[in-house]
């Protein structure tokens, strides 16, 4: 909706979101696919230091995104963007903890679906739970691109925390259930798009491994997870 861009918290005009997104928690990690994948980025937002890019990718409008850490924050600005500035597609890359013994530090997670301890859903006052699942199609051609570039990939459940330090024992028994990795966003992002009729996927990059304690650098999380980017771009 034109009449309500831009919005409280993001500064672009209307015509500078492009339909098709990709996202990302961290705004640099926003700036480097824009450096990476797109041509001619220009800079279309910078409202509490959230970057945006808009650019071209094999001639398509692309535009880049950070969305900050957390189901609260992810839940405005994909609100905001299907709802007011009438996106279609939103690509969320970003980090995760990988909870089985076969998932790796570097592997691909594809979530299929998410599991979750947020409250999230209840403004919809469903009588009962709420699944939130990927789009499938975004999905099934996320697997293609990583058969076809060969990256090592795992497809399924993730689990999204509200809390990333917590003292809930319990919390391990998402790994009895086969959850593959946590992260902290995709229900809300599954959920704002299932109510506006959108599509969105969530593909992580394994950056430390909860059972084993093993972990990677800021640094190497920030400039060089790109195997999930360029599966991300291969979608659009």
């Amino acid at each position: 909706m034109k009449s309500q861009t831009p919005t409280p918290h993001i500064g672009a005009q209307y015509e500078d979101i492009a339909k098709t997104m990709i996202i990302a928690g961290d705004s640099l990690r926003a700036k480097l696919m824009a450096e990476r994948y797109l041509d001619n980025p220009r800079l279309v937002n910078n409202i509490r230091g959230m970057l945006a890019f808009t650019g071209t990718h094999n001639g398509k409008p692309v535009t880049v995104m950070g969305h900050g850490m957390g189901i609260p924050s992810i839940g405005i600005y994909t609100y905001e963007l299907f709802n007011f500035y009438d996106v279609e597609t939103i690509i969320r890359v970003g980090s995760c903890g990988a909870r089985q013994n076969y998932v790796n530090l570097g592997d691909i997670v594809i979530a299929q679906a998410c599991c979750t301890d947020s409250n999230y859903a209840a403004q919809y006052n469903l009588p009962g739970y709420y699944s939130p699942i990927a789009d499938f199609d975004l999905c099934r051609r996320a697997v293609d691109a990583c058969e076809k570039f060969g990256y090592k990939y795992h497809v399924g459940n993730v689990f999204s925390a509200d809390i990333f330090y917590c003292e809930d024992e319990r919390k391990a028994n998402w790994t009895k259930m086969g959850v593959l990795a946590d992260e902290m966003e995709a229900p809300a992002l599954y959920m704002n798009a299932a109510r506006a009729g959108k599509k969105a996927l969530v593909i992580c990059t394994v950056s430390d491994h909860i059972l084993t304690g093993e972990a990677t650098t800021a640094e190497q999380r920030q400039n060089t997870f790109t195997q999930m980017m360029d599966v991300a771009f291969s979608l659009i």
